[in-house]
């Protein structure tokens, strides 16, 4: 009985690891055949808007596609995805088109890491990087600490996405969070590409300017928190 037990632990180990190693090669792939032309629309937003003005709402939808599939793989930026989103749509539709795409991409993230564990993370993130996000396991104040450093703009939400399905946070809290942490990034992406579209490029610049240096202290704070509770943990 024990030795069927053990048998089954390792077909499972077995299948766990080819599923991975399907999916790397699933990524690379589309890495290649759908995130560079990804990249090159968010690269001509003057062409972008044209081809979803022909589209229509099937232009909407693929934008759509396009978020949610940036956010599974975390290798393709997702800024310049944004700002193409306010040029394309304007500030008020971009925003809520990239929320809900990016939210139900965390969704995706959340339940593919809770399936696949700890190998599928590693096929993005190095080890160190996870060890950095310890203290969001065990801090009592984890929920509230995750939410602050997911709407600091300029943190690494992609590593946060995949880092929240190895803890046992609740589907529905993450989705909650994941939601609320992107509005301060997505609203400033939108309204710059907004304001690019309509050429007001004196606000767009200013609204970048400001962007980049909230992400840059952004950046610095979340560097700081996970220096400070990786020390305390020591």
């Amino acid at each position: 009985m024990s030795k069927k037990h053990e048998m089954t632990k390792k077909q499972q180990k077995v299948i766990a690891i080819v599923a991975v190693c399907i999916l790397v090669f699933l990524v690379a792939l589309i890495t290649v055949l759908i995130g560079r032309p990804m990249l090159k629309f968010a690269s001509e937003p003057e062409k972008f808007r044209q081809w979803v003005e022909d589209k229509g709402v099937w232009g909407l939808l693929i934008y759509a596609g396009m978020v949610f599939l940036q956010v599974i793989v975390a290798i393709i930026p997702g800024e310049p995805l944004e700002i193409v989103g306010g040029y394309a749509f304007g500030a008020v539709e971009g925003t809520i088109v990239c929320l809900i795409a990016a939210s139900l991409g965390s969704l995706a993230v959340f339940c593919l890491v809770r399936r696949f564990g700890v190998r599928l993370v590693e096929v993005f993130f190095p080890v160190e990087k996870l060890r950095s996000l310890r203290f969001l396991k065990s801090s009592p104040a984890r929920l509230i600490l995750f939410l602050l450093i997911f709407m600091i703009p300029g943190t690494p939400k992609d590593l946060l996405c995949y880092y929240a399905g190895l803890t046992d946070m609740k589907l529905t809290v993450w989705l909650l969070i994941s939601s609320l942490g992107r509005i301060p990034s997505v609203v400033t992406s939108t309204i710059g590409g907004d304001a690019l579209g309509t050429e007001s490029y004196v606000f767009a610049l200013i609204i970048f300017a400001a962007t980049f240096t909230t992400s840059f202290i952004g950046l610095m704070i979340y560097n700081y928190i996970c220096k400070r509770h990786g020390t305390a943990e020591k």
